[in-house]
C-alpha cells in the first residue's frame, strides 16, 4: 500500500517525529543519569591481589567482582586501586589522591607484602589505622579484608599481625572479612591449593579468584546495603 502526503501534512509528521525523538532522547538521558546517580562507587585499595597480578585483563579480583555484582543486580562499580608490591605504607601514601569525588566507600586489602617482607606488625597496624582514619575524614565506610601471617614467623608475630584486622575493624566501625584466602580451603593441602593458585604459590589464578568472589560477593553486597 502506498501513502501520499500533502506538503503541510508531511512537514507536520516530521515535526511530530522530531519532537517524539527529542522527548525519547531526554527520557533516556534522565533515566541514565538516575541510574548513574544511584550507582555506588567503591575504591578497592590494595596490592597485587587487588591489581590482578599474573592474570589476563578481566580475570582479576576487581573485574570478576564487578561481574558478580552486575549479575546479582547490585548497582555498584569497583575502581581498581591495586598496585603490585604495595605494602600498607604504600597504600597509606597514595590514599588521599586515590579518593576522587565519586568514591562512596572503600575496600581495603593490604598486608600481604608486609608479611612477605617480615615488616613489624606494629608498623603495619599504624599504616592500616592511618588508612581507616583517612576514610573517616572523608566519611567513607570501609570493608576491611584481613590477611594472616605464617606460623614460621612465631606466635607473637602471628598474634599481633592477625589480630590487627579485627581490632581495627571494631575500633573504626569497618565491616570485616577475616581472611582473603579462606574460601580456597586448607592452605596446607597442596593438591587442593594447586588448582586455585598460580605457579608462584602466592597469587590465585582465575579459578581461585572466582572461588574467592563466590564468598566475597555476598559480603560486598551486604556492605553496600549498609551504605547511607
Amino acid at each position: 500500500m502506498t501513502f501520499f502526503f500533502l506538503p503541510s501534512l508531511a512537514y507536520g509528521a516530521k515535526s511530530v517525529l522530531r519532537n517524539l525523538w527529542l522527548t525519547l532522547a531526554l527520557s533516556l538521558s534522565l533515566l541514565s543519569g538516575a541510574a548513574y546517580a544511584n550507582q555506588v562507587t567503591i575504591l578497592a585499595l590494595g596490592d597485587s591481589l587487588t591489581a590482578g597480578y599474573g592474570l589476563p585483563e578481566g580475570d582479576g579480583l576487581v573485574p570478576q567482582l564487578n561481574a558478580w555484582l552486575a549479575t546479582n543486580g547490585v548497582e555498584a562499580k569497583l575502581l581498581n586501586a591495586g598496585v603490585s608490591g604495595d605494602t600498607t605504607a604504600g597504600g597509606l601514601s597514595r590514599l588521599e589522591w586515590s579518593l576522587t569525588p565519586e568514591v562512596d566507600a572503600m575496600i581495603v586489602l593490604l598486608g600481604g607484602n608486609d608479611v612477605l617482607r617480615a615488616l613489624p606488625p606494629a608498623s603495619s597496624r599504624a599504616n592500616l589505622e592511618g588508612i581507616l582514619q583517612g576514610a573517616a575524614r572523608h566519611d567513607l565506610p570501609v570493608l576491611l579484608i584481613g590477611m594472616k601471617a605464617p606460623l614460621n614467623y612465631g606466635a607473637a608475630y602471628q598474634t599481633a599481625f592477625d589480630g590487627m584486622y579485627p581490632d581495627l575493624a571494631t575500633q573504626y566501625g569497618a565491616q570485616l572479612v577475616p581472611y582473603y584466602f579462606a574460601p580456597l580451603g586448607d592452605p596446607t593441602d597442596s593438591a587442593n591449593m594447586a588448582q586455585y593458585m598460580q605457579t608462584d604459590g602466592i597469587h590465585p589464578n582465575k579459578a581461585g579468584v572466582a572461588k574467592i568472589v563466590e564468598s566475597l560477593g555476598p559480603q560486598v553486597q551486604s556492605f553496600i546495603t549498609t551504605l547511607p
